[in-house]
């Protein structure tokens, strides 16, 4: 990666400008899925219940959806080294806030800690599509697959190492422990972005923010808020229901504003363009695959194999790796061979994967689910950043950072949609076997091969979208 120029005219070295990119983002996001391990040692120290401590991941999922839609107006009013530097403060403080939280103030101490999360989950959100954004900017047309690939190692391989770095520190150190190594790396990607290598390489294009499409988009916090709810046997349905309806008609407001305004808080005109929408739909219905494996896989390895929550979070590593070693190779396989070919491949492995769990669930074997877990990670890793450079490449450049935007949005919405999915019919099937008068094992089984068939189905959607993709190089991809 050779020296290029910044928009003060200055050089600066790609390869620790990306390096130092990826680095604090790789760390933000592992938060984000790493702190279910810790759940049982804060519902202790804090006197709390599983509902409440839930919050520290639910709420972080919450405050990131909303702000992600915010991401293409920062990007385009501050230079992106203030943003970027602003973020990892912002983070910082947020755990310092954790860090320092005393467990003697009980479920009061629990709340100043969420306000910690909800910084983090700001900062994790505004950052999470401007680095996919920044990336494709200042790498050319022909290596974006190649570079986005090396990217893909941040959204796939931090989801899937998060519950097992904190499964590792948790088992020697106490659960603070995590928000200080968070705060190491943080620190030290602020001090060198700081120092220099992190750069403005994105054009200013000012507008004022429109605050009523700011607060339209809070519909979003309502609605992912009523999927967390739908596998919880005792929500409040009459409230769930308001809400959801609610939050639906403040997201059609919300659309309906952004098709109207001049300047809108996100550009939704990205959706009229044919493969774009079908970028979207390929690495939402991946990223579901890939979630629900870092959930569902776990939960059989516990519940039907009894194996310990350490040798379950270890076995998410052969995955994790293989997702990271694909994840560059397959981006030059979409520069090389274009997007078709690609996106086919890992579809046709993300169902292979899941079509021989579903055979596999009732032999109980560690190792196979292991494979199985393997191939459903390496198909997604020939997927989803594949998919949204080709979401990238079909759209003008001004319109970029709204379309990122718009992709990691929807892509948090349809993993919490798959994953609230996922949960009620492994819960639901479970408990109604047990009522017909099956065994434990025998109706938890029947709930697992439910939900390997739902997952098929999906995945079969979205192969038949990667078989009508119109252009096979990206170089032609634009309409």
């Amino acid at each position: 990666m050779s020296e290029q120029v910044d928009q003060a005219g200055k050089t600066y070295s790609r390869f620790w400008f990306i390096l130092t990119l990826l680095l604090g983002t790789f760390t933000m996001s592992i938060s984000q899925s790493s702190l279910s391990t810790a759940y049982p040692t804060l519902m202790q120290n804090f006197g709390i219940s599983a509902d409440t401590v839930q919050w520290l991941t639910t709420g972080f999922m919450l405050v990131m959806c909303v702000s992600m839609p915010i991401s293409p107006w920062m990007l385009n009013n501050l230079t992106f080294r203030q943003m970027f530097i602003g973020a990892l403060a912002l983070f910082d403080i947020g755990s310092l806030m954790i860090l320092f939280t005393p467990a003697s103030w009980g479920i009061s101490g629990f709340w100043f800690m969420m306000i910690g999360r909800t910084m983090e989950a700001f900062a994790v959100g505004v950052l999470f599509p401007s680095y996919q954004t920044v990336l494709l900017e200042i790498t050319p047309e022909d290596q974006r697959g190649t570079t986005m690939g090396v990217a893909g190692l941040v959204m796939g391989s931090a989801l899937a190492c998060g519950p097992i770095i904190s499964g590792i520190v948790l088992k020697f150190f106490s659960w603070k422990s995590l928000f200080i190594l968070f705060m190491v790396i943080i620190t030290a990607v602020l001090l060198m972005s700081w120092a220099g290598l992190i750069r403005n390489v994105m054009p200013k294009r000012e507008s004022s923010l429109d605050w009523l499409s700011v607060f339209l988009s809070l519909g979003l916090i309502g609605m992912m808020y009523v999927l967390n709810q739908i596998g919880k046997g005792k929500a409040n349905w009459t409230f769930n229901g308001v809400l959801l309806l609610v939050s639906l008609i403040a997201i059609v407001a919300f659309c309906w504003r952004q098709f109207h305004l001049e300047s809108p808080l996100l550009e939704l005109r990205v959706l009229k363009t044919f493969n774009y929408d079908l970028a979207i739909l390929l690495t939402g219905i991946s990223y579901v695959a890939l979630i629900v494996v870092t959930i569902i896989f776990p939960l059989y390895y516990q519940g039907v194999l009894k194996v310990s929550p350490f040798i379950s979070g270890m076995s998410l590593v052969p995955g994790a790796v293989f997702l990271s070693i694909l994840n560059p190779l397959t981006g030059k396989l979409a520069d090389k061979l274009g997007f078709k070919l690609t996106l086919r491949i890992g579809m046709l492995m993300i169902i292979a994967g899941w079509v021989a769990g579903l055979f596999l669930i009732n032999m109980q074997s560690l190792l196979g689910m292991i494979v199985c877990a393997m191939v459903i990670e390496g198909g997604n890793a020939f997927v989803m950043m594949p998919a949204v450079t080709l979401g990238a490449n079909s759209l003008p450049d001004e319109l970029v950072s709204h379309g990122t935007a718009v992709i990691t949005t929807i892509r948090q919405v349809l993993g919490s949609t798959g994953v609230a999915v996922a949960t009620m019919i492994l819960t639901g099937l479970t408990a109604a076997g047990q009522r017909a008068g099956l065994s434990k094992l025998a109706a938890s089984l029947h709930g697992y091969r439910a939900v390997f068939i739902v997952m098929i189905v999906i995945e079969l959607i979205g192969l038949v979208l990667a078989l009508i993709l119109k252009d096979e190089k990206q170089g032609n991809s634009r309409n």
